[in-house]
């Protein structure tokens, strides 16, 4: 595996020789790397890669799947591995939230879709409620199209517009993380460029990482770029580097379109 070194900044996860399986099938090989604060690092190659599995590492989502487990290495977080037993998983899926590839609103309201975090943490205040509901659908570009159809149910809205509230969801509970797996995939090409509009507002804030297929969306917003094949990190690398000139024969093949 390849990466630059260029960045003395400290990383928002540091991932140490992961190793990870389903049951017996080992799908994540020591993988080692560092994510920017405030950057997008996308996570690309074919399908089975280990992408993925690796995205869903990051919040411990893996833990939900019987047999699914890490085997060795460390993924820390601020300094704290999350692997840790005693670690407190929402206070973790808090601070590192996702957004996934199909839009999942709850069967609420637009307004409760957003309150509901906060409402599970224990924020009783109206005022708290409605302030936060309003930055936030003004934060994905929502606000003008709902403000007057709050308490209308979520899934009036576009499935573009529902992945924006997902997002605006996601980001009401003040996470430092977001991770996104295949977020636009089912969507049209003009709803896919707001969301991509948005990541890129979206990073002055937060750290994100992407999990996606598109080549020309990993090039247009993302500024860190991780190749992956058959479990493996092949190459590491400001995105712009990695796509004008990859240092392995297996990126540049991928990246080409000559496999995957």
């Amino acid at each position: 595996m390849v990466s630059d070194l260029s960045k003395p900044a400290v990383p928002a996860i540091e991932i140490q020789n992961l190793r990870f399986q389903y049951g017996e099938k080992q799908v994540l090989h020591d993988v080692s790397l560092s994510i920017p604060a405030r950057q997008i690092t996308a996570f690309i190659g074919p399908s089975g890669c280990g992408k993925s599995t690796l995205l869903r590492c990051l919040n411990r989502i893996n833990d939900r799947i019987p047999g699914a487990r890490i085997t060795g290495g460390a993924i820390r977080i601020g300094g704290i591995d999350i692997s840790r037993p005693d670690l407190d998983l929402q206070m973790l899926r808090r601070r590192v939230g996702m957004v996934f590839q199909k839009w999942n609103p709850f069967p609420k309201s637009i307004y409760d879709n957003i309150a509901y975090g906060l409402r599970i943490h224990g924020e009783k205040s109206r005022s708290t409620l409605d302030d936060t509901v309003e930055h936030c659908l003004k934060v994905v570009a929502l606000w003008d199209d709902v403000k007057d159809r709050l308490k209308t149910s979520a899934f009036g809205l576009s499935g573009g517009q529902q992945q924006r509230l997902c997002i605006a969801r996601t980001i009401a509970v003040k996470p430092d993380i977001i991770l996104m797996d295949e977020p636009c995939s089912a969507l049209d090409p003009l709803s896919t460029l707001k969301i991509e509009e948005l990541l890129l507002e979206l990073k002055k804030d937060y750290t994100i990482v992407i999990v996606t297929h598109n080549l020309a969306q990993a090039g247009r917003c993302s500024d860190e770029t991780a190749f992956f094949y058959l479990g493996k990190l092949i190459e590491y690398g400001e995105t712009v580097r990695m796509f004008s000139a990859p240092r392995e024969k297996q990126t540049e093949a991928y990246i080409s379109g000559s496999f995957g």
